[in-house]
């Protein structure tokens, strides 16, 4: 059966890339590349890499690729993005952050960035760096069932795979209802039930922020089955694909 294989967070890293494309490649039933985000970072390699995913090699996927956090950080800083202050840049990583990212990912690299796509809708799943309020909101195992559900609702899909958290995690909600009501001056409440179908959130894992250690997701959707794959690379370790089973919330 085809797989999708789905990755975030290469942060630059071109060797963890080029290990996760090595690992991919020996999986054989590979039909689709997403990346969600977060492709380049604060790394002297950040314009390599770009510049190897906007030129695929003979017999390799051509990359789907949405914007992330360090995306909209570059836009913010050549004045393209949202807000006019890195703010959120500078309060997380400090000013030599702010300088190595300015330095090290050029004005027609982020003319780039800045017209990647938000996310893709494929099937019943949304694919997306953040979720569907924000780029930068982090969805983990400890978000509420509720919050996810309302992450899910909003494009109403079965399954999100995001990448913000960094966290490789598959997260399941059961099948249910949920009742609502509204309670006036003038009138007692009218409950409302609303059925609810199984759904889940999946973390796809890191490729870059780890050295030596990148983390990948294959989805199969005719099964919708999940597997994380770690993958181990850098001298004496050979790029080594590791299979782990989803961890279910």
């Amino acid at each position: 059966m085809n797989k999708w294989a789905i990755l975030s967070g290469i942060e630059g890293n071109l060797a963890a890339y080029e290990a996760v494309l090595a690992d991919i490649k020996r999986q054989g039933d590979v039909e689709a590349l997403y990346i969600l985000g977060d492709l380049v970072g604060p790394r002297e390699e950040a314009e390599k890499l770009v510049e190897r995913l906007q030129n695929p090699q003979p017999g390799e996927l051509e990359p789907l690729i949405c914007k992330g956090w360090w995306e909209e950080q570059c836009l913010i800083l050549h004045g393209l993005g949202m807000t006019g202050e890195a703010t959120e840049l500078l309060a997380k990583y400090g000013g030599d952050t702010v300088k190595l990212l300015w330095d090290f990912v050029s004005r027609p690299t982020v003319q780039w960035l800045r017209n990647l796509d938000f996310g893709f809708s494929e099937l019943d799943c949304l694919l997306i760096h953040g979720s569907t309020v924000s780029v930068d909101e982090e969805l983990t195992p400890a978000t509420p069932p509720i919050q996810m559900l309302d992450r899910l609702s909003r494009m109403q899909v079965n399954n999100l795979f995001c990448g913000r958290s960094g966290l490789a995690f598959q997260y399941q909600l059961q099948a249910g209802s949920i009742s609502t009501g509204v309670t006036t001056l003038d009138s007692p409440a009218s409950p409302e039930t609303v059925e609810i179908s199984s759904r889940q959130v999946i973390g796809v894992g890191n490729v870059g922020r780890k050295l030596g250690e990148a983390i990948y997701t294959l989805y199969t959707p005719d099964t919708n089955f999940v597997e994380f794959q770690t993958v181990r690379y850098g001298v004496g370790k050979g790029f080594q694909g590791k299979s782990v089973k989803a961890v279910l919330s």
